[in-house]
């Protein structure tokens, strides 16, 4: 396959007809200089947003695929991965805000430096609203807290990552907003080559993120999970040293007065075991779990 036509761009969309019509021909045009293929993902929009994309139908190395009802964010991407025949493809938000030379960029730097995802960071540039950028921020602090997360912008939908991971990934990542930082940590947790590429951000037009608070209690239940599944010692053995520590804590003074054991310190110590003993059983699963999804 030559070095041109190795790429296919993906474009979720859910009722972004307005931005649409200035993004999407230049979206266009900028991939057929380039010989890039193009996957747009219709969400079940209740705008006119189907019948913009379909207007497009005939364009040869363009492909549209309609949900009949919205499914998510995740889902969309989704539906264009496995729709997806390149090697690399990269993701961008259909409201207008990226800028079409930073694809350029990406595809460069996977390129490069031979990684297995590059992800276009906002790093130093100012939110577009104030819960966006809360949320954001609470996404981060936890991620960071519970695992080691070598990039910064784990929820920037412009990603660039090799297909063929991708499509291993799929059953691991949810079909909410979530799925742009999951899919960056199911990467990471995997040992895959994380790289990440500064890009610049428009001014959203129309329209609002949908990123917010309640999104952000997602993702972190999300990064729980996905720590849960590569890294499920890291839970339950803090756990189960706590309550040893604990019940030692407690008990010890109470062996040397001659006292014997208390009730509190006989808690501690069998729910430490039970935590030892739930993270070794759980670890057993999530093993099993990844092995199917090699």
């Amino acid at each position: 396959m030559h070095e041109s036509n190795k790429l296919t761009v993906i474009v979720p969309a859910y009722n972004e007809a307005v931005n649409l019509g200035t993004f999407l021909p230049q979206l266009i045009d900028h991939c057929q200089q380039k010989q890039w293929n193009i996957i747009l993902v219709n969400d079940g929009s209740t705008d006119n947003t189907s019948e913009f994309f379909d207007q497009f139908s005939h364009i040869g190395n363009l492909k549209i695929i309609h949900h009949k009802l919205n499914k998510g964010y995740g889902a969309a991407i989704k539906s264009g991965i496995k729709a997806c025949e390149t090697e690399f493809l990269i993701t961008i938000d259909a409201d207008g805000q990226h800028f079409l030379e930073d694809l350029d960029v990406l595809y460069q730097s996977i390129l490069t430096h031979d990684a297995d995802m590059v992800v276009g960071s906002r790093k130093g540039q100012k939110s577009s609203s104030l819960m966006k950028g809360i949320g954001k921020n609470m996404i981060r602090i936890v991620a960071k807290m519970l695992m080691t997360v070598p990039i910064h912008d784990l929820n920037s939908g412009m990603k660039i990552y090799r297909t063929c991971l991708a499509k291993k990934c799929l059953s691991l990542t949810p079909d909410s907003m979530a799925y742009s930082d999951t899919i960056a940590l199911v990467f990471i947790s995997n040992k895959h080559l994380v790289l990440e590429e500064l890009i610049r951000i428009k001014e959203r037009q129309t329209g609002r993120s949908a990123i917010g608070i309640q999104t952000a209690f997602q993702t972190i239940m999300e990064i729980i999970n996905i720590l849960i599944l590569f890294n499920t010692l890291k839970v339950f053995l803090p756990l189960s040293l706590i309550c040893f520590i604990l019940a030692a804590i407690w008990g010890i003074p109470l062996l040397i007065e001659g006292r014997g054991l208390s009730t509190g310190s006989l808690l501690g110590i069998i729910s430490g075991l039970i935590f030892f003993l739930l993270g070794l059983i759980t670890e057993q699963l999530s093993l099993i779990r990844r092995k199917l999804h090699d």
